[in-house]
């Protein structure tokens, strides 16, 4: 960065801090004051619990009565007896970490990925992917009321979380530890969205916001047109492909693209359309968001009461990346490739949700329906040497990545005094759309024999330039059915037996076109710029022999080759039927035991599809069929008042996901690499161990040590190698690999009235994680690995034997102090994150492990309320990433380092206002 952009940079964040002029802020529908982040039950309380919902945390009197998160998970009701009753915090059989409704709002966070990275043991990558315990994102498990759902992101197993806003989810539960009642796929934890249900009185909130960070706002930046419709994230129908009749007649014809009858003509002259194509440099905007959420309820029958919920948002945010994008060609990592690229992206988040729910008297009734639509626009410029051949490269990208999910389910929670009955249903589909992704390079040889050598040309030749466009769809449904038993036998003994089918299917489509020119074609030609070079002009002369001949040049011809050609498309499928039945045991007052076992029958399958009239007969495709049984329990002795011991066990399992099955291409803009699947992936399994001791003082206030254990057979990794200079990641399965470590933490809620009339109802709040993780990859000289589409070879070829597993951070430390109202909404908090280094990818060959550093990231939220026109305002006032931290992706040998993906992030300040009527 210049110092000028330094200066423009800090010039920024003064002003803001002085006078705020942005902000990124969620409604949070917030009623009284903030209780504190706890450990809760993992399934429903009983209606003595119930009851305390309005009761304000506070003095230690109040503990025992403080309001609980509303939380729906499958498995029945958790039973409160002996002397646990007196702390229901405590009362859960597994180690469980909920954020409700405030304690999201403390973090400030906009998205439920940003408020779970302040959990213990989870940390957050920036396309919002969650990790526990520096497992990867196959490891983690995504619920939204209990209920399974799909990704719209094909590169991620679960759902990115941050595309759900703070203001559609009731509360957030991290659960650790495994229990049969939740699915198999149970490696690092699973994470429960709860959606908001029925308010406690009638609402109606509007927020509005604006934000800006010092490398993108108010800065220059890249973009393109597009269509008018762009800054919605929704299309205009400029990027349907059924709109343009020769591209879609040959996608429909079943035809090659080499064959004779194909419309080439055609097709190239809609390619080329120059609102998708020229790139353009202006000044960037302020990121801005706006929503409306709103309530009631009433009541119905003799003893109900029926709510409804209903929010709607939309955002758009804008950022600047200016990446550097380095590749080596030897473990000494001398530099094969030196690029810098210059990347905008235009985020527009649009979202929906409608809620109904119904209690009467002990029953309750939940039908969600959430609709979300994220999109980037990606803009992007790249210029460096290729020092194979001393080439200098120019490289222009545009892109739309539009991405969908619908999800509608039901929830039936039934009691009838000591039996409960719990039915889940639902549907749920995600789309994924990446039409006309265009790619031009213009290379400059600097060839001294070369009259244009000291000039940037794009012949349409792969030796100098070329024109690359591709089409990517993905439609994933998902089906889901579930019921649990639960009944309540004595104050010692209860149980719960449940059966859950899940059926999924996803159909994949990546259609890639490399659009090139007869070597005839005029040098010159290859000086226009891209939209220029497939204009309408030139097309036509291309297949004009006359009118070349006349102009004095050719004969040249254009030609477009399928680079996807062997396995263009793919059908995915997955069902799993599953049982279950576990035990709640308290042989003693102060010891209980949760024990159960789950047995899950899983066919999955990933199947080329034939897309042209004569069939290759590829051979990518794959078929699982596993049955596994999975116990866990977990022990709890409460020692003393105030002192508790857990120790649990568990065996469960991590399948192969579509996306690291499928032998099909994918870009992710967020870490700037091509992936690409494997076929001959076998499903991971885990042995889970852990030991807990948490002691309790004061109100809410606590401290807590866990050490923890698992074995994993055949672990999926991501390993690293380079095609044409372009990184490409793959996967593949590891011989074994064990993780170990240990968590600490803590929080202390002090009131401070003390210290005179002002603090009288003021409350200092300290919250403070950290987790320590190991781990290590173990590979044999004698240890097979597949690789699709490579004969089997040495594990040692992708391995090293004793190196961590990918995503895991040895360091993990979050810290929040603040300051709060117990009697309105006023907080100031400051908040600290720090993750140390961890392995993105396993290096090519000889090459060293990529390798990120998240680093220390230090922020600052406060939130006030203050009554408007009768009604209540919440101000809130963000500083994010004050201490500049940038994003460092990079390799190195202890002497040379090389950066894969490094850019500036910068500082970020935000001002929003949310009105409750």
């Amino acid at each position: 960065m210049s110092t000028g952009k330094q200066l423009a940079g800090l010039l920024l964040l003064s002003t803001a801090l002085t006078f705020p002029a942005a902000a990124l802020a969620q409604s949070t529908g917030a009623e009284g004051p903030p209780p504190t982040e706890a450990e809760v039950p993992d399934e429903e309380l009983t209606d003595d619990i119930d009851d305390a919902n309005d009761t304000v945390p506070g003095d230690i009197a109040d503990v025992e009565e403080q309001a609980q998160p509303d939380i729906s998970v499958p498995g029945g009701s958790i039973i409160v007896t002996g002397r646990r009753q007196r702390d229901v915090t405590r009362s859960s059989s597994q180690v469980i970490t909920v954020l409700d409704t405030e304690s999201i709002a403390r973090t400030g966070e906009g998205d439920i990925a940003g408020a779970l990275g302040r959990v213990t043991g989870l940390s957050t990558q920036g396309n919002g992917l969650v990790y526990v315990r520096g497992l990867g994102d196959r490891y983690s498990l995504a619920l939204l009321n209990g209920l399974p759902l799909p990704s719209p992101q094909p590169l991620s197993r679960v759902v990115p979380l941050d595309i759900f806003p703070t203001s559609v989810v009731a509360s957030s539960l991290v659960q650790k530890t495994y229990s049969a009642n939740f699915p198999g796929e149970f490696g690092g934890g699973v994470i429960n969205l709860t959606t908001r249900a029925i308010p406690t009185e009638s609402f109606v909130t509007v927020s509005a916001s604006i934000s800006g960070d010092s490398e993108t706002t108010f800065g220059p930046g890249y973009t393109y047109y597009g269509g008018d419709y762009d800054w919605t994230g929704f299309d205009n129908g400029r990027r349907k492909v059924s709109n343009y009749d020769a591209l879609q007649g040959f996608f429909d014809s079943g035809a090659r693209i080499g064959d004779d009858n194909v419309d080439l003509q055609g097709i190239l002259g809609e390619l080329n359309d120059p609102n998708l194509i020229l790139l353009q440099k202006g000044e960037l905007p302020v990121n801005f968001s706006g929503g409306i959420t709103a309530g009631t309820a009433f009541d119905v029958f003799e003893d109900g009461q029926f709510g409804v919920i209903a929010t709607a948002s939309l955002s758009n945010k804008w950022r600047n990346r200016f990446i550097t994008r380095q590749t080596a060609v030897n473990e000494a990592l001398d530099l094969d490739t030196d690029f810098d690229q210059f990347v905008t992206d235009n985020r527009m988040l649009a979202n929906a949700m409608l809620g109904f729910g119904l209690e009467v008297g002990q029953h309750k009734f939940r039908l969600t329906n959430l609709f979300i639509h994220d999109t980037l626009k990606r803009a992007s410029l790249a210029r460096g040497i290729d020092f194979q051949d001393d080439d200098e490269e120019i490289v222009q990208d545009t892109s739309w990545f539009e991405r969908q999910l619908f999800n509608t389910q039901g929830v039936a929670e039934l009691e009838f005094g000591d039996l409960s009955i719990d039915l889940r249903g639902g549907y749920a589909q995600t789309k994924r759309e990446a039409p006309f992704e265009y790619e031009f390079t213009y290379v400059r040889t600097n060839n001294e024999n070369d009259p244009l050598g000291g000039i940037f040309l794009n012949t349409l030749d792969p030796q100098r330039g070329g024109a690359i466009v591709a089409f990517s769809d993905l439609k994933e449904d998902l089906y889901y059915g579930g019921a649990d038993v639960s009944y309540f036998f004595a104050d010692w003994l209860s149980a719960t037996v449940g059966y859950a089918n899940t059926d999924t299917s996803r159909f994949s489509t990546r259609r890639e076109f490399d659009i090139r020119a007869s070597s005839a074609y005029p040098e010159a030609f290859g000086a226009f710029r891209p939209d220029n070079l497939l204009g309408d002009a030139l097309i036509a002369l291309g297949f004009d022999r006359d009118a070349q001949e006349a102009a004095g040049i050719g004969p040249f011809e254009y030609n477009i080759f399928e680079t996807t050609q062997t396995d263009p498309a793919f059908a995915a499928d997955l069902e799993i039927h599953a049982g279950y039945a576990k035990l709640a045991i308290t042989p003693f007052d102060v010891v209980s035991l949760d024990i159960g076992v789950r047995y899950e029958d899983a066919e999955q399958s990933v199947q080329a599809v034939e897309v042209f009239a004569e069939p290759l007969g590829s051979t990518s495709g794959t078929s699982l069929s596993n049955d596994y049984w999975l116990p866990g329990g977990t022990l709890t002795w409460e020692i003393s008042d105030d002192l508790q011991f857990r120790a649990s066990a568990s065996k469960t399992i991590a399948r192969p996901q579509f996306r690291e099955l499928i032998f099909q291409t994918y870009f992710d803009p967020e870490t700037n690499r091509q992936f690409n699947g494997n076929p001959r992936l076998v499903d991971s399994e885990l042995i889970n161990a852990e030991a807990r001791l948490e002691y309790y003082f004061g109100a809410g206030s606590r401290i807590s040590a866990a050490g923890f254990y698992k074995d994993i057979e055949n672990p999926i990794e991501v390993f690293t190698s380079f095609s044409d200079n372009d990184i490409i990641s793959g996967f593949a399965n590891a011989p074994k690999a064990q993780l170990y470590g240990g968590e600490v933490e803590f929080q202390w809620n002090y009131d401070l009235y003390d210290l005179g009339e002002w603090f009288d109802s003021k409350r200092f709040v300290a919250i403070a994680n950290y987790t320590y993780t190991q781990s290590e990859i173990s590979v044999a000289d004698d240890d097979i690995a597949s690789v699709f589409p490579f004969a089997d070879q040495p594990a040692t070829n992708f391995f090293d034997d004793g190196v961590p597993l990918t995503g895991q951070s040895d360091h993990i430390v979050n810290l929040q102090l603040g300051l709060e109202d117990l009697d309105r909404l006023s907080q100031f908090t400051v908040l600290v994150k720090y993750a140390s280094e961890r392995v993105t990818s396993r290096g090519a060959g000889p090459l060293p492990d990529i390798i990120e550093e998240p680093g220390l990231q230090l922020d600052f939220v406060a939130r006030q309320g203050v009554e408007f026109l009768g009604s209540e305002l919440e101000l809130k006032f963000e500083a994010r990433n004050l201490t500049g931290t940038d994003h460092e992706e990079f390799q190195t040998n202890g002497e040379t380092r090389i950066d894969v993906n490094s850019y500036q992030v910068g500082r970020s300040i935000s001002l929003g206002a949310s009105l409750k009527f």
